[in-house]
């Protein structure tokens, strides 16, 4: 502040010392007109930010990497003075969230509203504001700032991807029948029937016995033969690498990146990235056909999801996967064996990994000889820097008939999901076994 008006305060000092000594009337005049000058200009500056409000609008506080985030943003002006110009500077941590604004000529109980549209690049848990307020006078001479230390938190989900077929090994099932567990989800196994009860569904209304009976009658329901699913997510920080990745929605400028979607999906170039995004599509893709599926991460803490169906538990596993880190000091192998000796026979675990080292097989086989079914999701490190080549794991992967999918960086997530890279081949039985399933 000083800076702005240092020149103008030694002039009216000098002013008016020489006002004292030459009693000169066009000198007093000046020393009046800078006086006057210096004296607006900071009742201007001191009152621009008196009786403003802020009013921040989100229509939901959850995005997902891929999708556009969208807010409003409004200032109000309850005074009854003039705001010749605002500047808005927000300080939001979300990735590309531009919200500043510069607002000129803000008449008295008016209001300004401006929508921020933008592209989540990167999952995480992040907060919107706090905002700082910056006006000054029209000369430049003085400027003041207000900050608006409100603010709230927005969580982008990680991406998640179409899948259009993934096959889990269910062809070594004995028999096939039902779980004698009783559940308030629709399967195809009717248990049997009872009294329409406040609560129950429409839907599950049995109508035959109900004309017989002259009550409403509705069906019970068993789980599906379909095994439990868990998905462990390797997150040991040893084994995860990454490219540099220059954010295309940070180099790119104008209406493109905040109006529309792009038709590609751009991940960070990163094994924790495409990691995650895997465990988030097959938890999708699973949860979609009824499936119960459960999650096991050790990233920064110990994170299981027990297994669940439904929208609530993909909303849970997305919410969880949105702030895990690669931060993890287990190795794969630990995991395994301390998280899967409790599992029931004939459960199927997911392991996505993009370790090279053969320990994790060692201790998935032991899984296997107690029943317990494997499926191997690699992430391959060397598309992405140069690293330990997975063409061991791969053969020994192989050897124990475990199913392999192998992603990469740069391929479709979906694509490498759907053709087996390794193990055995599904035959016809297991394609109509998962269909029926």
């Amino acid at each position: 502040m000083l800076r702005r008006s240092g020149g103008v305060i030694l002039l009216l000092i000098v002013a008016v010392a020489l006002a004292q000594v030459t009693q000169n009337k066009l000198v007093y005049s000046v020393v009046y007109l800078l006086a006057s000058l210096l004296l607006i200009s900071f009742i201007l500056t001191a009152t621009n930010l008196l009786w403003l409000q802020v009013e921040r609008h989100v229509a939901t506080h959850r995005s997902q990497v891929g999708k556009v985030f969208e807010e409003t943003i409004t200032i109000i002006n309850r005074g009854p003075l003039l705001k010749l110009w605002l500047e808005a500077q927000d300080h939001s941590t979300l990735p590309n969230h531009r919200a500043g604004r510069v607002i000129s000529s803000l008449g008295p109980r008016r209001r300004r509203t401006w929508a921020v549209r933008t592209y989540c690049t990167r999952r995480g848990r992040f907060t919107l504001g706090p905002l700082t307020l910056r006006s000054g006078d029209p000369f430049g001479f003085f400027s003041a700032k207000r900050k608006v230390s409100a603010v709230s938190h927005v969580v982008v989900y990680p991406a998640t991807v179409d899948i259009p077929s993934f096959q889990l090994p269910f062809g070594e099932l004995p028999g096939g029948g039902a779980m004698r567990r009783r559940t308030h989800y629709v399967t195809d196994n009717v248990a049997g029937i009872r009294d329409w009860v406040y609560g129950d569904s429409f839907n599950r209304i049995h109508w035959k016995s109900t004309a017989r009976t002259g009550r409403l009658m509705v069906k019970e329901f068993e789980l599906d033969p379909a095994t439990d699913v868990w998905i462990y997510l390797d997150m040991d920080a040893g084994v995860h690498v990454g490219a540099p990745w220059a954010d295309a929605a940070q180099e790119r400028s104008g209406p493109a990146v905040l109006w529309s979607e792009k038709s590609k999906l751009e991940l960070a170039p990163t094994t924790e990235e495409y990691a995650v995004t895997a465990a988030a599509s097959l938890a999708r893709h699973l949860l979609a056909q009824g499936r119960a599926v459960g999650m096991v991460a050790y990233g920064q803490s110990r994170e299981v999801i027990q297994t669940d169906r439904g929208e609530r538990q993909l909303a849970k596993m997305l919410e969880t996967l949105a702030v895990l880190e690669a931060q993890g000091r287990q190795p794969f192998g630990q995991v395994l064996s301390a998280e899967g000796e409790s599992l029931p026979h004939g459960t199927t675990i997911i392991a996505i990994t993009p370790s090279a080292e053969l320990g994790w097989v060692r201790s998935a086989r032991e899984l296997v000889r107690r029943g317990v079914r494997v499926v191997a999701v690699l992430v391959d490190p060397r598309s992405f820097t140069p690293a330990p080549s997975q063409g061991p794991l791969l053969q020994e992967l192989s050897v124990s008939q475990m199913p392999t999918f192998v992603v990469k960086h740069g391929a479709s997530i979906g694509t490498a999901l759907s053709e087996p890279a390794a193990g055995p081949a599904p035959d016809a039985r297991v394609r109509g076994a998962a269909r029926v399933a």
